[in-house]
């Protein structure tokens, strides 16, 4: 949350699953809270769920399953900056 406070950052690599605390949905949401023009790509291990779901519903973008390759992740890099 302080870097992107306290930088200028374009998009970030948001992984839904992160250890006790904040889970990737509600990072997103505070996220966009500090810096509304931020985009997101969404990474995860597992398949597509709810909250994956509901983030993008709130802005971010393209959801990409771990294990990802450099092509796929920088794709979706891609496809979120150009929008």
């Amino acid at each position: 949350m302080a870097w992107v406070r306290d930088h200028e950052v374009d998009l970030v690599v948001l992984d839904m699953i992160m250890p006790p605390g904040m889970g990737g949905r509600e990072t997103w949401e505070r996220l966009r809270s500090i810096r509304p023009v931020l985009k997101a790509v969404i990474a995860s291990g597992f398949s597509e769920t709810e909250d994956v779901r509901a983030a993008q519903e709130a802005g971010a973008g393209a959801y990409v399953k771990k294990p990802y390759t450099r092509t796929g992740l920088g794709k979706a890099v891609h496809d979120e900056l150009k929008t």
